[in-house]
């Protein structure tokens, strides 16, 4: 443990979310903040939902609820209780920030409205993430990740361009909405530092998503083009994902700066000595209309393949830096864990969890003063409830009772 303070060291934290929630949640956890993990009294959903480590279901086995629940605390309070209503309030009274996922609506119908809430607490941050903010015709409607990443635009772009759009993996629209909400935090809970005053943050998944699309909405808004998803194809000769001995990796030869990298390629094919590569020095190769068409695309992926296949990864991605040619491995799980370049950055770090030592991702940044730091594993259902109420200034009787009348666990 470092004995040096962490950036947001004696944050208070009320988190009222699950899988909306949780990640950014995780953030300010990891970078000192004291993050309540409120769970109702059957636990998170997240808790519920598999991938489970040794494929044993249980409340304390999700890895999915593990991973973004580190160095939090739980405790069970049945908010919809008016007694459970009051356990949070006392709580947010402490707070420096509530952060919740519910839909539009229902905090304020259990006693919770974040008006009230900051009112009670004028500095208080109330960070609401929801799959379509907290008004408009969509905001009462149900969600899932892939919904968000539907209608944000994103989905659209996955996938391979003879087929339907592809989800990506894990819940990367959730994902987005937990990174902004993060970042929109921050910033009010700064301006609350500075002038004592709180707010409400009102951050759209839908919207997140949307911010992913780089130029897509740009190019149908100027030129009426809409733009697709090539998946494992070229878009272009050169520009692509191409197997090799043991994978794939991913090349930009073509495409970028008028195809500045293209002599480049040819360069170091004909230095192999691989057959047909004098064919890419010939008239109309390197301009993009031509490499455009499927001519050129078969072409260079006959050339191409042929000389990566009995090339590894990694043997491709290092003479490739040599020439000077964008590419790069497309690693697999396994091949991130082993990575010498996140080994020597110290990036993954080992916790106790499911009875062993586990390695976990860590952060992608380093503060050389403030540092991130793993606070530990994911709670077990509401192993911290006692010590969070008793934070809070209740007592012994009065924690026995709530949990007599099933308001805590």
């Amino acid at each position: 443990m470092s004995s040096c303070a962490r950036a947001l060291e004696g944050i208070r934290v009320v988190e009222l979310g699950g899988a909306l929630t949780n990640y950014c949640g995780k953030l300010f956890a990891e970078l000192g903040a004291d993050v309540i993990l409120i769970e109702p009294p059957g636990g998170s959903d997240l808790r519920s939902q598999p991938p489970y480590a040794d494929d044993e279901e249980g409340v304390e086995q999700s890895l999915g609820f593990f991973y973004r629940n580190t160095s939090k605390r739980s405790a069970v309070i049945d908010i919809e209780s008016p007694s459970g209503a009051e356990v949070v309030r006392k709580l947010a009274a402490t707070a420096d920030m509530v952060l919740e996922d519910r839909p539009p609506g229902y905090l304020a119908s259990v006693g919770l409205d974040p008006a009230r809430l900051i009112e009670e607490n004028p500095a208080l941050v109330v960070t609401s993430i929801t799959p379509f903010g907290q008004e408009g015709p969509y905001a009462q409607f149900a969600h899932a990740d892939i919904v968000c990443m539907a209608l944000g635009g994103m989905l659209w772009m996955g996938g391979y361009d003879d087929g339907p759009p592809v989800r990506a993996v894990g819940d990367q629209a959730y994902m987005a909405g937990s990174l902004f909400g993060a970042v929109s935090a921050m910033v009010a809970l700064t301006h609350a530092e500075i002038r004592g005053e709180g707010q409400h943050v009102d951050v759209s998944v839908q919207e997140a998503v949307a911010l992913g699309l780089e130029n897509a909405a740009q190019y149908y808004d100027l030129e009426c083009r809409i733009r697709r998803r090539f998946g494992g194809t070229q878009r272009e000769a050169g520009f692509g994902v191409f197997p090799c001995a043991d994978g794939h990796v991913f090349l930009l030869a073509s495409g970028i700066g008028g195809n500045r990298f293209w002599a480049n390629m040819v360069s170091w094919l004909l230095h192999e000595g691989v057959r047909g590569a004098e064919i890419l020095e010939r008239e109309g190769w390197g301009e993009s209309d031509f490499m455009a068409t499927d001519h050129a695309k078969a072409v260079f992926w006959d050339i191409f393949t042929a000389f990566a296949a009995d090339r590894t990864k990694k043997d491709l991605y290092h003479d490739s830096q040599k020439w000077r040619v964008p590419l790069g491995p497309v690693n697999k799980p396994s091949d991130v864990l082993a990575s010498a370049q996140l080994q020597d950055r110290g990036y993954f770090v080992d916790v106790e969890a499911f009875g062993r030592t586990i390695a976990v991702p860590g952060a992608p940044y380093k503060l050389s003063e403030t540092p991130w730091q793993l606070g530990g594993a994911a709670p077990k259902l509401g192993e911290h409830s006692d010590e969070v109420l008793s934070e809070a200034g209740f007592g012994a009787a009065e924690i026995a009772e709530l949990r007599r009348e099933g308001v805590i666990r």
